[in-house]
């Protein structure tokens, strides 16, 4: 794969990020590129004040769908209205949709191509469901193992990321919908997200965060999604050296950029800074704006850029003059396919002892764990999807197996309250509320022993008449503020049946507690139940666990971690009793198969007592089927990983440092500088418990016989001693792979660049510098070539604000992982 990020014009003195902003003269009503489209200056000639302002925020959309957002049209004008989803893993609206694999898993099979693929799915399914624009896709990289929101994004590494990124709008938009890459910049956390100030050197900034933007702004696309947090020092959606030095000026941008939802905190500030729209309201866009300019304080100027900045983009879909294509219908066998070519191909195989995968057709299968028997499709918040089906793991498994047996492990929703805990009694189980009616208890909860108690309530009522349960006084489950009451989705929050679940962990003392219930019916009634899990719960779990697994040759334990939007993880081990349950399980059956569905790098002290792991990921509605072809060998795992998995939470690039995460009075400081992800392990010496690219085949590959080529005057000439050649494009690296093994595989061999001696920088021991997937057969060969493009051997010279080449002697290194290196060789760039 080589880098398709095309070389940035040099400009003038680029302002730093963040420092004062000084008020911009009044905007030219020329278009950036060209001049302004005579049809959008033809409608903004005729717009009045309050039709311009209206098409600048956010209103209640009079249809909805359940999408995100609404942007009310100019009906006696054409202009018709902006319905956007969300949707970095499917299009989420109420109505199903093909609920793709996470795009962490899209990222995995290092694939471009694949990624257009998915892209193209989501723009059908948005344009089919009538929503005009993607909130997506989402390029933020993986800095912190504990962001809550990794799962949505792709990768800790800047090339990789800017490659997918790229890809998948071209895909989203090739179907006509409108995507908006977000959040610019720096949103690399949940925690403090509305309010941290995150500090970063503009080197740093370029040479990693920017780089996925930037690939987006080439490859098209019509919107952008500005940050919640600060960057030095200033709101990310009112920060003019991001949204217009370098958005604007430097890259040429010529979309429209919105606030992430309520991100917006000014009017005046926010607009000239380069905001255009306000989501999901117009707090600061709709009357504030209108007041500010009819009393002097905003020029109108400032107002016809921002509408002229989403006409155009509206024009260049085909929505104001009716050239948009017709809207197709949903394609869900289409859908489901590349939902499940995803699943497979970023399968990722992390370990392999003793051949224990690929199963066997017709042998003992014990399937352990609660997502293996409810599949854990996606995570929660805005990537939550509604599937039209979703087969459990446990159903294809017992279609592939002779003998198959299943045991909970971990009940996760909780077992019904002993018999004679509450006084009064009554139906724990299934109390139901009539509508209009409101039921209320007044009674004890005994506790029998002091331990740990997690109490689970499961309940159909919205949140706003979500039942109020006090013990002693303290109410368990109480609302919480702002969004995230409406961040839910994935595995733990909604039972079986349907119902919402929410949890609360105490250590109540022995004896009895006062307990208090207030339910109301609401309009349709409503059913809760009130249900526990404690340390003697989960020892009867695990016990039924090593039973099953005793008795089975080969044990396939499903892990999960449910990450929602909102929140970040506290820590990268398993969460819940499974560490338990994976040492009694692979003490009583060393063919244990760990099935992780996880969000992010994942600690692993269980590690050497397992028989394989299989990194899954959020596998999307075809995930069980998906995940049995790995585990039964009809596919080959061909996912590699994006991202480092550290061996604990001592040991990754922010551990140990409160600065660097989650922040100290608000501040956050990036000072790993440009040692981000795997730059960091091999910087630091750290030894990762998977390194960034690792991931393992049922097959064994050779790489052998580098050799340059360099094109010059449309020819290519090779050279048999091992050495690149720069050439005016780049350089070109060539080597075979070849398929040592018995059967067909998939490869991902990766290059990777050394520092240049010319400049006087901090630089990376290595970065990653190209790749290609490929399938062979067994024994087949290929040659290989991989482009290197300048842009990956440039540093950002903060001395000229610009990119500087990184002449001199470079290494270079072929490998199966950025520590499984297998080629080196040696290249002079520049002359």
């Amino acid at each position: 794969m080589t880098d398709t990020v095309p070389r940035v014009p040099r400009r003038s003195a680029l302002r730093l990020i963040g420092g004062a902003i000084a008020v911009a003269a009044v905007p030219s009503l020329a278009h950036a590129r060209g001049g302004p489209a005579p049809r959008v200056e033809a409608l903004l000639a005729r717009l009045t004040l309050d039709e311009k302002i209206s098409l600048l925020h956010g209103a209640t959309d009079p249809r909805p769908l359940g999408q995100a957002g609404y942007v009310p049209g100019v009906e006696r004008l054409g202009i018709p209205p902006l319905r956007l989803a969300d949707g970095p893993a499917g299009v989420r609206v109420t109505r199903p949709a093909t609920a793709l694999p996470a795009p962490v898993l899209l990222a995995s099979a290092f694939d471009p191509g694949l990624a257009r693929r998915y892209g193209r799915v989501i723009g059908r399914e948005g344009r089919a469901l009538g929503q005009d624009l993607l909130l997506s896709p989402m390029v933020n990289l993986i800095r912190t193992p504990y962001a809550g929101r990794n799962f949505e994004t792709f990768s800790e590494d800047p090339l990789l990321s800017a490659h997918l990124v790229a890809a998948e709008i071209e895909g989203i938009q090739s179907e006509g919908l409108i995507a908006t890459v977000k959040h610019f910049a720096l949103n690399n956390q949940e925690r403090d997200r509305t309010s941290v100030d995150v500090r970063v050197d503009e080197r740093t900034l370029h040479e990693t965060e920017l780089r996925g933007f930037e690939a987006a702004v080439a490859a098209g696309t019509g919107a952008v999604m500005g940050a919640y947090n600060k960057v030095n020092g200033t709101f990310a959606c009112e920060n003019e050296a991001l949204l217009t030095g370098v958005l604007r000026e430097r890259w040429g941008f010529t979309g429209f950029v919105m606030t992430d939802w309520s991100a917006a905190h000014s009017t005046r500030e926010a607009l000239l800074a380069g905001l255009d729209m306000e989501m999901p309201d117009g707090t600061h866009y709709g009357t504030a704006l209108r007041t500010a300019v009819r009393d002097g304080g905003v020029p109108e100027a400032y107002v016809d850029r921002a509408v002229r900045r989403v006409l155009a983009v509206m024009d260049r879909f085909g929505l104001l003059d009716g050239t948009a294509r017709h809207r197709p219908e949903r394609d869900a066998a289409a859908g489901a396919a590349v939902a499940r070519e995803v699943a497979e191909a970023g399968a990722t195989l992390l370990r392999n002892a003793h051949a224990t995968l690929p199963l066997s057709d017709g042998g003992s299968v014990a399937v352990i764990g609660p997502t293996g028997g409810r599949p854990l499709v996606s995570g929660g918040g805005s990537a939550h999807v509604v599937p039209e089906h979703a087969d459990s793991p446990l159903d294809i498994i017992r279609s592939r197996a002779a003998r198959v047996t299943y045991a909970l492990g971990e009940d996760v929703f909780g077992k019904p309250l002993p018999a004679g805990a509450l006084d009064p009694a009554f139906d724990s189980e299934a109390q139901h509320v009539e509508a209009g009616r409101t039921w209320t208890y007044d009674g004890t909860l005994t506790v029998t022993e002091a331990e740990e108690w997690t109490l689970v309530l499961h309940y159909s009522g919205t949140h706003p008449l979500r039942p109020t349960v006090l013990l002693d006084g303290v109410e368990l489950f109480p609302l919480v503020p702002g969004w995230s009451e409406y961040f839910t989705g994935g595995l733990l929050t909604h039972a079986a049946d349907g119902l919402s679940v929410r949890r609360r962990t105490m250590k109540p003392t022995e004896g009895t507690h006062r307990l208090s219930i207030t339910a109301r019916g609401g309009e349709a009634g409503q059913l809760f139940r009130l249900r526990r899990i404690t340390a003697a719960t989960r020892a009867r779990d695990v016990t039924e666990a090593v039973r099953a697994a005793r008795a089975a040759r080969d044990v396939v334990l499903f892990a999960y971690e449910d990450a929602i939007e909102g929140q970040d993880r506290t820590t990268i081990a398993l969460p819940g009793n499974q560490e338990r349950l994976i040492g009694a399980v692979t003490a009583a059956n060393p063919r244990t198969t760990v099935v992780l569905n996880t969000s992010s790098a994942t600690s692993m002290p269980w590690l050497e007592r397992t028989g394989a792991v299989l990194q899954m990921y959020y596998p999307g509605q075809e995930g069980a089927a998906a995940t049995a072809a790995v585990l039964f060998g009809d596919r080959d795992p061909g996912g590699r990983l994006t991202q480092s998995f550290p061996a604990g939470d001592d040991r990754h690039p922010v551990a140990g440092d409160p600065r660097r995460y989650p922040g100290v009075d608000g501040t956050e400081e990036y000072t790993e500088g440009v040692h981000v992800g795997h730059r960091w392990y091999d910087a630091e010496r750290v030894r990762p418990l998977f390194p960034f690219g690792h991931g393992l085949s049922y097959t064994s590959f050779a790489y052998e016989d580098p050799e340059a080529v360099w094109t010059a005057d449309g020819l290519d000439v090779a050279y048999e001693d091992p050495e690149a050649v720069w050439t005016a494009d780049g350089l070109d690296v060539a080597f075979t792979v070849r398929n040592t093994g018995q059967r067909e595989g998939v490869d991902v061999p990766q290059v990777y660049a050394g520092p240049s001696p010319d400049v006087p920088l901090d630089q990376p021991v290595r970065v990653l510098a190209g790749y290609r997937r490929l399938t062979l057969r067994a024994g087949q060969e290929r040659r290989v070539t991989v482009r290197v493009e300048p842009r990956t051997l440039s540093s950002w010279d903060p001395g000229v604000h610009d990119w500087v080449l990184g002449t001199g002697a470079r290494t270079l290194w072929i490998g199966a992982s950025s520590r499984d290196l297998r080629l080196r060789l040696d290249a002079r760039v520049g002359g």
